[in-house]
């Protein structure tokens, strides 16, 4: 029987095993993800993310996981969940922790302790309608916590960067990404 090699939670030749399937072919890294939102009540929505596109054909995860999305009172909501650009800085911490485990475990690295802190500036009066700055957040700032037993600081500081680089949601947010919108008008 082989033995599977585990580190920080993460089956590590599987991890080498897709990357070097990626590698003999790109088009197994193509993925198209996808969310749905649907509007309940004043800011709440509910939102909805299951299956999405792998190498051109749909992944049926086997589950749908359910979001709901709100504003705080100061914003008018009913603070039934975090609103949109508080879950767009969550994406961020999420993206950079697994993409630091992950890295860390093809690198050797154990992992026993990781966790991020995102927080940015947002100024709301494009947003409602008065002049101002752009609609979007003006500075994101990451802080993050990490505690090795077999990784010096030096290495641990190198997959950070190495992770920040890499990461795509910080992608997302630091270089333009084309957005289109189509609105269907129902009867």
């Amino acid at each position: 029987m082989a033995t599977i090699t585990a580190r920080n939670g993460v089956n590590v030749d599987h991890l080498v095993a897709t990357i070097g399937a990626i590698s003999s072919d790109p088009k197994i890294g193509s993925f198209t993800f996808k969310a749905a939102s649907t509007w309940e009540t004043g800011g709440r929505s509910r939102g909805e993310i299951g299956n999405f596109v792998h190498a051109g054909a749909t992944s049926d995860r086997g589950t749908t996981f359910q979001l709901v999305g709100d504003e705080p009172p100061v914003l008018l909501g009913g603070n039934a969940g975090p609103n949109a650009v508080e879950l767009l800085l969550q994406a961020l911490a999420f993206c950079y922790g697994v993409g630091y485990v992950y890295n860390a475990a093809a690198r050797g690295i154990e992992i026993s302790e990781l966790r991020y802190e995102v927080e940015g500036d947002l100024d709301l009066r494009t947003f409602v309608g008065l002049n101002g700055p752009r609609a979007g957040f003006s500075a994101i700032r990451a802080t993050g916590w990490v505690r090795s037993p077999n990784a010096t600081a030096e290495q641990l500081e190198e997959l950070c960067q190495y992770v920040q680089d890499t990461s795509p949601v910080r992608d997302c947010l630091a270089s333009p990404v084309p957005v289109s919108t189509d609105l269907v008008v129902l009867d």
